[in-house]
């Protein structure tokens, strides 16, 4: 097959779950024999025109002088550029700021939408922006060929508001085995004395809340935030108000993964605040680091984790949790998460599906 991959800031991963994902599939798929083109935003770092085998597409995204209007004209721009390429298979990432432009997409090639998350739930919109995320959405549905879910929660949305089936097909992960503590004596961390958030600085990370337990509790183990804070407006925000805490330590951006994982394999606990979409994948990446997942009480979270983590709503849940509970007391929460990616959220058995599934799209087309 040839296939397309857009709706992500490229490759390799230097942002988030969207383009960790799209990072494992299209090396997969590319090992597996296909054709496989992935498009890069021009603002990204790696400049080459491959990456172990896949094609790079490096398209101009104004968005560092438009904002995130400059994401439209990013999404166009790699929109435009899938008509000359003849695909089998366009596998679009989300829907915000590219499904306006499904009438471009090339009459000749399957659209698939990974439907993400419930984007217009998010807090950082306001009400018109969500308006337009819930007309993305319906458009999203309406002009792709087929649907991809990442969680059940996600699957029985779409079937109820829009009477259409989808694929449902989670994020996948790995366990890590092997660890070394020494990565860590560049933060001057020790092992199970710090406690840990890896996530973009998004109102509806649940990012202020968590803090906020944090400094009503009698802990004085740090809270280690990952994550650029210098992004946004709400990042900066957070900085400001609560840098200077002796509690909380914000790291900003850390994208090297063997870093990442050991910051999770030697947490005491790893907050996880996500509060909109499906299957996250630092989620998933935090249970194959047999870490102690806090995580926000919501049905998404709560699919994936079941009775093997620990839940909040609000600063007062967080405060208990915090004086009360701690990884060592935990193991066989933290094993049974590391089992549930071994047999259910393994990489290579997710990419599997996906591989699957598109040879049954193509197939389907054909009738």
């Amino acid at each position: 097959m040839k296939i397309a991959i857009l709706g992500t800031r490229g490759i390799p991963n230097r942002y988030g779950g969207f383009e960790q994902f799209a990072e494992l599939l299209s090396v997969f798929l590319k090992q597996k024999g296909h054709k496989v083109i992935i498009y890069n935003s021009s603002n990204h770092p790696y400049k080459e025109s491959s990456f172990e085998g896949v094609e790079i597409v490096h398209c101009k995204d104004p968005e560092k002088t438009l904002g995130s209007f400059g994401q439209f004209i990013y999404d166009f721009l790699c929109v435009k550029d899938s008509r000359k390429r003849n695909a089998d298979i366009i596998l679009q990432l989300g829907y915000t700021s590219s499904s306006i432009w499904s009438f471009m997409f090339p009459k000749s090639s399957i659209i698939i939408t990974n439907m993400d998350g419930l984007e217009w739930k998010r807090s950082k919109y306001n009400k018109l922006v969500q308006s337009y995320l819930k007309f993305a959405e319906r458009l999203a549905v309406k002009k792709s060929d087929f649907l991809i879910s990442d969680s059940i929660g996600i699957q029985n949305y779409i079937t109820k508001k829009f009477q259409r089936s989808s694929k449902y097909i989670a994020y996948g992960s790995e366990v890590i085995d092997a660890q070394n503590l020494k990565l860590l004596e560049q933060f001057e961390l020790e092992k199970e004395a710090f406690n840990l958030i890896i996530a973009r600085i998004e109102p509806e990370n649940n990012i202020e809340t968590i803090i906020q337990g944090v400094l009503m509790s009698n802990t004085k183990t740090p809270l280690v935030i990952v994550g650029d804070y210098k992004r946004n407006s709400f990042g900066r925000r957070l900085y400001e108000k609560y840098g200077k805490e002796s509690v909380i330590r914000f790291l900003g951006s850390v994208y090297d993964k063997e870093i990442l994982n050991n910051l999770r394999y030697f947490s005491n606990m790893y907050f996880h605040g996500h509060s909109v979409g499906g299957t996250n994948p630092s989620l998933l990446e935090a249970m194959g680091c047999y870490s102690l997942i806090i995580a926000h009480n919501n049905e998404f979270n709560k699919a994936i984790l079941e009775g093997d983590a620990y839940y909040f709503l609000n600063p007062e849940e967080l405060k208990v949790l915090i004086e009360t509970v701690s990884k060592p007391d935990e193991k066989i929460k933290v094993q049974n998460n590391a089992k549930k990616i071994e047999k259910s959220f393994n990489s290579d058995e997710i990419n599997k599906q996906y591989e699957i599934f598109f040879y049954e799209c193509i197939k389907l087309m054909k009738k």
